[in-house]
């Protein structure tokens, strides 16, 4: 059972939505299947030629991001979020990272739609979903932590975290992602969520990520969505 409530953050950010995406498969290949690498390169194309001189403050679903960062406290260009940080990077020449295929996949994803996703394996979880803001107590353990600094790094006091119980998953909404529920080789069952500000439609790049995982992955798919009319989700 997956138990996701994002009552806590649309009291303030009425326009958050999420798609919530259950997948099941049997382990993540480490390499692309030919369709997935065509996919990718097909988004980093339409990325490039969409977005090419265009100030990432004037793409929609990346200004959406930086208006909801804004509003609880981050001004800092340090800190964007993550479908911006592909954008960027695309834009300036380079390709997505390679993880493994499924991880590449939802990149290209968000890429094409320019929306945030996160996977998290949920063998490694325990407790309730829920974007909230934090709270004292949460644990975060940074994936990928700056040069002289710890990797456990509590979240600060006000600020939107994706958490399960008192393990934070990511912080600063889309940030950043704890290290110890990636989705790696031997990852079974994944939650996914896909998120909007705003800008752009969780449903229709929903469709495109389940029916490309179930064609070339071999990965069943349940969806449910959460918003303001609907902040609470429940789905096996």
């Amino acid at each position: 059972m997956i138990d996701l409530s994002i009552a806590d953050v649309v009291t303030r950010f009425p326009d958050f939505r999420v798609a919530v995406l259950h997948f099941e498969g049997n382990g993540i290949p480490a390499e692309r299947t030919p369709r997935i690498e065509t996919y990718i390169a097909e988004s980093v194309q339409t990325c490039r030629a969409r977005w090419s001189g265009t100030e990432l403050s004037a793409i929609p679903g990346v200004a959406a991001w930086r208006r909801a960062y804004k509003g609880f406290g981050i001004k800092s260009t340090s800190y964007r979020s993550s479908v911006e940080r592909l954008v960027k990077r695309v834009l300036a020449g380079d390709d997505i990272p390679r993880i493994n295929a499924f991880v590449d996949l939802y990149n290209a994803v968000s890429l094409a739609h320019v929306l945030c996703l996160g996977a998290d394996d949920l063998d490694r979880i325990d407790g309730d979903l829920a974007f909230r803001f934090a709270r004292e107590g949460d644990s975060f353990i940074d994936m990928a932590p700056a040069e002289g600094l710890p990797a456990e790094q509590p979240p600060k006091s006000g600020e939107v975290v994706y958490a399960a119980g008192s393990t934070v998953l990511c912080r600063r909404w889309n940030w950043r992602q704890d290290a110890r529920s990636v989705v790696g080789p031997q990852t079974r069952r994944i939650v996914l969520t896909i998120q909007s500000n705003g800008e752009g439609s969780i449903e229709t790049a929903a469709e495109t990520l389940n029916a490309l995982a179930a064609s070339e992955l071999a990965m069943t798919c349940t969806v449910a969505f959460a918003d303001s009319a609907r902040p609470h989700v429940q789905m096996t």
